[in-house]
């Protein structure tokens, strides 16, 4: 087989770029989301377009059993992972502290923190066990800066920058790369889904600037994967050039 990747959030955004990157630099392909039907439809577009082997497998990273088990089904040679990218996460809502909602806060917590541990916990233990692997870790510029209502949010990527580090020092004994992207104010379903589904909310948060596209993201992720085997690339953070901060888009729109 070529090299693997194994995309969580392929259905979308990101993750769904990271596919087509990564199949046509000939990556063979683990994507994996909640919606089977988009993962199909992306699984025979990407066989179709780069002539690479792709297999699907449905799940919510939320749920610890199911990543587990459907992880584990896998393939013997399918478990042979050259690149973990931790894609899956997402935002609800965007309250004070004061009135926000349980439910958004578990959803966040448990995707963004848990789902990412939970995918990481079995994935690592492949690349111990194979002597190789390289994990990349999508934070956000909300890991390294908070804004106005984005409390539990940013936690959560502040959560996943320490997780960042802390795992590159835990997996460098095995030969094992660890990175963390952390892009700005990117273009896709994320603010749609923050806002349950409210377009004409979501669309205003990118209002007055250019925003980052998925494949901006994409691109960065393979620019780190693809340096030599001496190279780590520990972190990059990629924004908007009219983003200075996250803290000023959001004071600008909402």
């Amino acid at each position: 087989m070529s090299k693997i990747a194994l995309i969580t959030g392929a259905t979308a955004g990101i993750g769904e770029a990271c596919a087509h990157v990564f199949a046509r630099e000939r990556y063979d392909l683990i994507i994996t989301g909640r919606r089977a039907d988009r993962l199909e439809k992306l699984a025979k577009q990407l066989k179709t377009e780069y002539n690479v082997e792709v297999i699907t497998s449905s799940f919510d990273v939320r749920n610890r059993e199911d990543v587990i088990s459907r992880l584990e089904e896998l393939p013997p040679e399918w478990k042979k992972v050259n690149v973990l990218i931790n894609n899956a996460g997402l935002s609800q809502g965007l309250d004070p502290i004061q009135s926000g909602s349980y439910d958004d806060w578990e959803t966040m917590i448990d995707t963004n923190v848990k789902g990412l541990l939970y995918v990481s916990r079995v994935v690592s233990n492949w690349m111990i066990s194979n002597g190789f692997g390289h994990i990349v870790n999508l934070g956000s510029v909300a890991g390294k800066e908070v804004y106005p209502n984005g409390n539990v949010y940013c936690a959560t990527k502040h959560a996943v920058d320490a997780l960042n580090k802390a795992m590159r020092i835990d997996l460098l004994q095995y030969g094992i790369k660890v990175t963390a992207v952390h892009p700005g104010a990117v273009e896709t379903e994320f603010s749609e889904v923050r806002f349950k589904g409210d377009k004409d909310r979501a669309k205003k948060v990118y209002a007055g600037f250019e925003p980052l596209v998925a494949l901006d993201i994409a691109e960065t992720i393979w620019f780190a994967v693809s340096r030599p085997a001496h190279v780590n690339i520990n972190e990059l953070i990629v924004m908007p050039t009219a983003q200075a901060t996250a803290t000023n888009i959001f004071r600008k729109n909402n």
